[in-house]
């Protein structure tokens, strides 16, 4: 366990700055925070105990109402859009319910909000290795680092990996430039910032250099107006990241000194942290994976995720592969780093969702356990998912029947596994989500399908006979006979859907019916040729 202390409200706010919240109200700073939940008045999700609301689009007089759910709930604070007018009744709602009322600034999104308070909470649950302390501060604790950093140089504080995305950063971005304001709000330098410091060479400068850099400010009238001084953070020749001051001015001797050294505790820092994610991930998978297999040390797994004496809706995430470039063994290693990280993103997103969910990648499947009794809520929390990385990858997601139990667990990952591998039939290049009972024949088919491999039973009949037939004399009559039967018999749309004239059909529908031997007119004989191609349609 990381000797920080647990989450509270006002470690909370003092991680966050003035960057994004302003404290409208506040009490119990001293209360912990378990939990970030979004608010939706159609939704009747609950609110988790020691929880922050985000009420997304509350103003005005609902915020008194969304204070007494909160404090019912027994949550911590709730966000609302500022400005919010203080009058005597909402102070009095906020000392009734005692949940402190934050607002949420002008420029900042709620996503943004969202994700940056999930990371501060995952550092109490991942990504801490032990009781340890480097440098005198708890090991992996980048906020708390940049912090102490702040104070040494006087300045605010990032901290960036190697893409300028924002690990860490201290308080005070506000007396900054609007560039370090957006790049704090964006979790992320902004594109055309990143640009101009490689285009002027700074970060081959950075990356080479063993001391602090002074970077020279943009024109007077561009967002970026004041120096920075960047450092490279590295593990012997392995840049890790930077530290980013925005400052008046260049570094005197002894808070350059300060910098460097610095560097190396940050790190240190870097280096468990990447070891503890890679840990606790390797530990979430086996705990998700005992869970879902079921079993003797089934129940202690579902206990260690916090979703003991839950129902839980299992999701099944895998991704569409497209024709890319490379050796195979490259093209699964991509794979498998881009599930990896998927498999992260899932988490964070249930998490926001519906509190106390766990997500992990097994084998090639990424599995989410999410505790409701409701799959339409699920499927539609899986839908927003597969939406949200749609520009990026494209995903087919199954999802299961509420599992009351932990012995109902495995059929329960069966139902979406089923489900995902029914969709990956389907061709599109769109996401695809789907619950196990809307696709329950193309499920039942690849059933049939797996148990007929399973036995060896190779086909024998009418359209094993066409299909070889196909293979021999490149001719097309298999795709003949399933446009008749999908088109009813109507051999017009039946011609038109294969793209032959309607005489040119005919001809074909009697040349199969002889190659074969199939009867058309037999109710049975058509149901089984149509029942076979299906089914091979599902072994592929």
């Amino acid at each position: 366990m990381s000797s920080r202390p647990r989450a509270t409200l006002g470690r909370i706010l003092d991680d966050l700055g003035a960057t994004f919240t302003d404290q409208v109200i506040t009490r119990g700073l001293d209360r912990k925070v378990s939990s970030v939940v979004i608010h939706d008045p159609l939704d009747d999700a609950p609110v988790r105990e020691d929880a922050i609301l985000l009420g997304v689009g509350v103003t005005g007089e609902d915020v008194r109402p969304l204070l007494g759910l909160a404090g019912a709930a027994g949550a911590t604070a709730i966000v609302v859009r500022s400005p919010v007018e203080v009058a005597p009744e909402l102070e009095a709602a906020v000392r009734e319910s005692g949940v402190a009322l934050l607002t949420l600034r002008r420029g900042a999104s709620w996503s943004q909000l969202a994700a940056l308070l999930g990371s501060l909470l995952s550092q109490d649950d991942f990504g801490r290795v032990d009781s340890e302390t480097l440098g005198g501060l708890p090991s992996g604790d980048l906020f708390s680092v940049a912090n102490a950093i702040g104070s040494l140089l006087g300045a605010p504080i990032t901290i960036e990996d190697r893409s300028s995305k924002v690990l860490a950063f201290s308080g005070a971005q506000d007396e900054a430039d609007p560039s370090r304001i957006e790049t704090i709000l964006g979790r992320q330098v902004p594109e055309r910032f990143a640009a101009l410091l490689a285009e002027r060479g700074v970060f081959a400068q950075l990356y080479r250099s063993a001391e602090p850099v002074f970077i020279e400010p943009g024109q007077p009238d561009d967002a970026f107006f004041q120096p920075r001084v960047a450092m490279a953070v590295r593990a012997g020749d392995e840049v890790l990241g930077s530290i980013w001051a925005a400052v008046s001015g260049p570094l005197d001797e002894a808070r350059t000194r300060a910098m460097v050294d610095a560097s190396s505790i940050v790190a240190l820092h870097l280096l468990r942290l990447r070891a503890g994610a890679d840990v606790e991930r390797r530990l979430r998978a086996d705990l998700v994976s005992t869970a879902l297999e079921g079993g003797p040390n089934a129940a202690e797994a579902l206990d260690r995720l916090g979703l003991q004496a839950s129902t839980v809706c299992v999701v099944a995430v895998r991704l569409v592969e497209g024709a890319t470039p490379g050796s195979e063994s490259l093209r699964e290693a991509e794979h498998r780093a881009d599930s990896t990280r998927l498999a992260d993103t899932l988490a964070v997103h249930l998490v926001s969702s519906s509190p106390r969910s766990a997500a992990a990648l097994v084998g090639k499947v990424i599995y989410g356990l999410v505790p409701s009794d409701n799959p339409g809520r699920v499927e539609s929390i899986a839908h927003d998912f597969a939406l949200r990385i749609a520009d990026k990858h494209v995903t087919v997601i199954g999802v299961s029947d509420p599992a009351h139990g932990v012995d109902a667990l495995p059929r329960a990952r069966s139902q979406a596994d089923r489900a995902s591998r029914a969709l990956l039939r389907r061709s599109s290049d769109r996401p695809q989500v789907a619950q196990i009972g809307s696709v329950s024949v193309d499920t039942v088919l690849m059933d049939l399908a797996d148990l007929a491999d399973a036995r060896d039973d190779v086909s024998r009949g009418p359209i094993a006979i066409l299909h070889e037939h196909d293979e021999d004399n490149q001719s097309h009559l298999v795709d003949t006979l399933a446009a008749w039967l999908d088109a009813f018999g109507d051999v017009a749309l039946a011609a038109k859907r294969v793209h032959v004239h309607p005489n040119t059909f005919r001809y074909r529908l009697r040349r199969l019916a002889e190659i074969a031997d199939l009867d058309l007119g037999d109710a049975d004989a058509r149901f089984a040729a149509m029942l076979e191609i299906r089914m091979r349609s599902a072994r592929r």
